[in-house]
């Protein structure tokens, strides 16, 4: 039981939450700054210096469904993480009280 308790109180200080937290957000993030490169700035590209697509020369378009799609994700995520927050600050309180 002690090592049970031990992980408890190591699980609960507020740095392993937060860290724990910005992983998840910048894996999240990452998929936007994917998305605006190959989704936006890339087709641009091409059609500036007439390639209809660098990678595999095939027509370039903008997919900035993906991008949209990418933000809501992310969104999604940091509501859904904001409201775990929030129940721990929350059942925190409970038990200390």
């Amino acid at each position: 039981m002690k090592f049970v308790q031990e992980f408890r109180t190591f699980i609960n200080k507020g740095n392993v939450v937060d860290l724990g937290i910005a992983v998840v957000l910048g894996g999240a993030f990452q998929n936007i700054v994917n998305s605006i490169v190959n989704d936006i700035i890339m087709p641009l590209i091409t059609l500036l210096i007439g390639f209809d697509h660098i990678e595999d020369l095939e027509a370039g378009s903008f997919t900035y469904g993906k991008f949209i799609a990418n933000c809501i994700n992310f969104l999604i995520i940091a509501m859904v993480l904001f409201a775990i927050i929030k129940l721990m600050n929350k059942t925190k309180t409970i038990i200390k009280d």
